[in-house]
């Protein structure tokens, strides 16, 4: 089941999701409908419904993990499940890491919430060079490799950033404005997903 938006923020509501957390994940659903709207009109077979859904509850598990230390995509995925999610649940637990990322040509929902995810910080339009900075200040410097394997991943998001935006209408540096403009083409493609708080 893909929930609504309604229902999203009751789980969140639910999981006492932190509001800075909520903030952030409202952004990030704002960015991943933009871009799940271009990538509709470029063809792709983009469900806005799922994009949106998995984007407001990707971060569904954070505010328990700061207490357990657990891993937040991976419990995210469990929370899904366990609320019959199971066509977002897939896409919660890659948000942080993707995985099997094979070809530059077709894009899923999966793809669109892991980008969305890096351009905020908190609940700011960055570029991924400013989240990069972020994460590495923040989770840097555990050691065992971890600067590595994070400077790796966003590696990899920039080589979908290019992949992804090759098929928009505006670059990646106009993303926030993008937001702002709400061209008339974005207003009907949002139809009903208008209600983001």
């Amino acid at each position: 089941m893909v929930p609504s938006i309604k229902t999203c923020f009751q789980l969140m509501d639910r999981y006492e999701m932190l509001d800075n957390i909520r903030e952030h994940s409202i952004v990030v659903a704002k960015i991943a409908r933009l871009i799940g709207c271009e990538l509709m009109a470029a063809g792709e077979p983009i469900s806005l419904d799922t994009v949106i859904a998995a984007a407001l509850l990707h971060d569904i598990a954070k505010t328990s993990c700061l207490v357990t230390k657990k891993d937040h995509a991976e419990e995210g995925r469990r929370i899904c499940l366990q609320n019959g999610l199971e066509e977002i649940a897939p896409i919660v637990a890659e948000h942080v890491v993707l995985q099997n990322r094979i070809a530059d040509v077709r894009f899923s929902e999966k793809e669109v919430v892991y980008y969305a995810d890096k351009r905020v910080n908190h609940h700011s339009i960055v570029s991924l060079e400013q989240r990069l900075a972020y994460i590495l200040e923040r989770y840097g410097g555990n050691g065992r490799g971890l600067e590595q394997r994070i400077t790796d991943n966003f590696n990899q998001c920039k080589a979908l950033e290019r992949a992804l935006f090759r098929k928009l209408s505006f670059a990646p540096e106009a993303l926030a404005l993008r937001l702002e403009e709400n061209p008339p083409q974005l207003a009907q493609c949002i139809g009903g997903h208008d209600d983001l708080a």
